[in-house]
């Protein structure tokens, strides 16, 4: 399994977020204070305040990295009041005064030397500004989005994508759909060029939010997908479980344009399925396990509940290596040029037009793989 991009990202974070027992201590006595009490004054929105302008502060000046896991956990620690009379009010407060500090921050930040440096400050801030999962800090990791370094890269998308942001961006869509838009907007313009650690975030965050133009991100996703399995370039072949699944979801759900979305499922999954029978002597073991793991998957996970009969046939025939019945059920399930498939037919999609004009009733084919090269003795 391909795992690079994880362990570079995990890495990268590790090193910069051990904590040190030494670490400096932010003054946490007065902002305790103000958690307990059951109804704030203004002196106290100001002590919430001071308090985020401090952490903040020694998270982006502190040269001893090794402290800011302590100093990160400490702002997160406090950003609840622990009266639930007093909850509205702190929390309006604390997002507003983290906006204003964090945003200065990452100003000052990005002025720090040398190169290394900055990007630790960077980095964190773009950490806690992830855990914090407020939606008034999304347009400080949108800054980030197409930020050069993979890293730097990686917490914006993971800022604006997971599953606690995205919940709370759904839960205010009234007034919040010019930022779930803009999101998805600069989310776009990423694919083309993002690996499996981003694609599978950003497909996450598309199938969930609910805006029309997340429908249209996860399309644009499967469709790269296709492109890589078309050209034989695609990797990670996993990913493509996910994304079956949440176009699958979709669909279920009520899809803005479910003819669409189920072409590009029914699509997808012959591309798997034509991949792991014509490579079958050229895919290493792990590109042909990863297959093997999606067609199965997907089987159960999808196509069952679509034809709302249990379906075991590509199980069995993955298991037996019996390549011919799994063409065989893939004609049947999805079609081939002589007849509809059952998906097809179920879900009320077609493949498009062949060069006549009239509907095709097949999915595209998946070129030869390309040949290894040969060595002249």
């Amino acid at each position: 399994m391909k795992k690079k991009w994880v362990i570079s990202a995990v890495l990268a974070a590790f090193f910069v977020l051990v904590a040190h027992p030494d670490s400096k201590a932010v003054n946490t006595r007065d902002i305790d204070t103000v958690r307990n009490k059951p109804v704030l004054e203004s002196a106290d929105f100001q002590i919430i305040d001071d308090f985020l302008n401090d952490a903040v502060r020694e998270l982006v000046n502190t040269r001893d990295f090794s402290s800011i896991s302590k100093i990160r956990s400490t702002i997160l620690a406090r950003n609840e009041s622990k009266k639930s009379s007093a909850q509205t009010q702190y929390a309006e407060q604390f997002s507003q005064s983290a906006h204003k500090y964090l945003s200065e921050g990452f100003k000052l930040a990005e002025e720090l030397t040398p190169e290394d440096r900055r990007f630790k400050a960077i980095l964190n801030l773009l950490i806690l500004t992830d855990r914090l999962e407020d939606i008034r800090l999304a347009d400080l990791a949108v800054a980030f989005l197409n930020d050069e370094n993979t890293v730097i890269r990686y917490w914006a998308v993971h800022s604006v994508t997971s599953p606690g942001f995205t919940k709370k961006l759904n839960a205010s869509i009234a007034t919040s759909s010019q930022l779930a838009r803009r999101i998805v907007e600069q989310l776009q313009r990423l694919v083309e060029r993002s690996g499996p650690e981003i694609l599978s975030y950003v497909a996450e965050f598309a199938a969930e939010v609910v805006i029309p133009q997340g429908e249209d991100l996860l399309g644009q996703i499967a469709d790269t997908r296709m492109k890589k399995y078309v050209a034989w370039t695609v990797d990670y072949e996993l990913l493509d479980a996910a994304i079956l699944r949440l176009l699958h979801q979709r669909i279920s759900s009520g899809a803005v344009n479910k003819a669409a979305v189920a072409r590009r499922f029914g699509q997808l999954y012959s591309y798997v399925i034509q991949r792991y029978v014509q490579g079958r002597d050229s895919l290493n073991a792990t590109q042909k396990n990863q297959l093997a793991s999606v067609l199965v998957e997907t089987e159960k996970s999808c196509i069952s509940k679509f034809l709302g009969t249990p379906q075991t046939v590509i199980l069995r025939s993955v298991e037996r290596a019996d390549y011919t019945r799994l063409m065989l059920e893939h004609n049947n399930l999805l079609g081939d040029v002589t007849k509809a498939g059952l998906l097809p037919t179920k879900l009320n999609f077609d493949y498009g037009r062949n060069p006549n004009g009239t509907v095709r009733t097949a999915p595209l084919t998946l070129p030869e793989p390309p040949q290894k090269p040969t060595t002249e003795e």
